[in-house]
C-alpha cells in the first residue's frame, strides 16, 4: 500500500538523511520548526526486507543530541531501572504493545521486535523518542524522559531548508 506525502516533506527528509528515504509512509512528527522529524515507514521495504523499526527519526540534529545522550550512558540506568520499578517496567510494556500494535494494523511482522529494545531493555533512544513524537506524551515513558534531557535542536532553525515543490510546467500540447 502507497501512502502519499507531501513532495515537500519528501525533500526535507531525503536532505535530512543525505540520502533517498526508504519505505516512508508519513509524516509521524513535526519538529517546532516545520519540518519532519519522524516519519513512519513500511513494515517491509520496496524490495521486501523487514523493516521492523515504525517511527524513524529523521532531523540530524535531534539524532546528534540524542547520541550525545546515549554516550552518556543514560541507556544503561534505564535499563537497571526497568529491573528495579514494576510501575516503569509495566508502562514500558505498554508502550511495547502500542508499537506492535500501530506497526501491526500495516502490516504484521510475525516473530520480529518492536524496537529500542522494548519491552526489557533499553537499545535505542532515538527509535523510543522517535516513539514518544509520534503516539505522544505518555505512550513511551523512557522516550518521554530522553526527549525531556534533550536541548532544543529546533531553536536554531530548519536543519535543512527546501524550496516549496511546483509541479512542472506542461509541455506544449499537454493538459495541465
Amino acid at each position: 500500500m502507497r501512502v502519499s506525502v507531501r513532495n515537500e516533506d519528501v525533500e526535507a527528509v531525503k536532505a535530512q538523511l543525505g540520502r533517498e528515504p526508504r519505505g516512508l509512509r508519513a509524516v509521524a512528527h513535526r519538529c517546532p520548526c516545520g519540518n519532519p522529524d519522524v516519519v513512519e515507514t513500511s513494515p517491509r521495504l520496496p524490495d521486501g526486507t523487514p523493516f521492523p523499526t515504525l517511527y524513524y527519526l529523521t532531523c540530524p540534529r535531534a539524532a546528534s543530541a540524542i547520541g550525545t545522550l546515549e554516550g552518556s550512558g543514560v541507556m544503561t540506568e534505564m535499563t537497571e531501572r526497568l529491573q528495579k520499578d514494576q510501575e516503569l517496567a509495566a508502562a514500558y510494556r505498554a508502550a511495547h504493545e502500542d508499537y506492535l500494535k500501530r506497526r501491526d494494523e500495516i502490516e504484521v511482522l510475525e516473530g520480529f521486535p518492536s524496537a529500542g529494545g522494548m519491552p526489557d531493555r533499553v537499545k535505542c533512544l532515538h527509535v523510543l523518542v522517535a516513539h514518544a513524537l509520534a503516539a505522544g506524551p505518555g505512550a513511551n515513558p523512557l522516550g518521554d524522559e530522553a526527549l525531556a534531557m534533550l536541548p532544543e535542536w529546533w531553536r536554531s532553525g530548519p536543519c535543512v531548508t527546501v524550496e516549496p515543490y511546483s509541479a512542472p510546467a506542461p509541455e506544449d500540447g499537454e493538459k495541465a
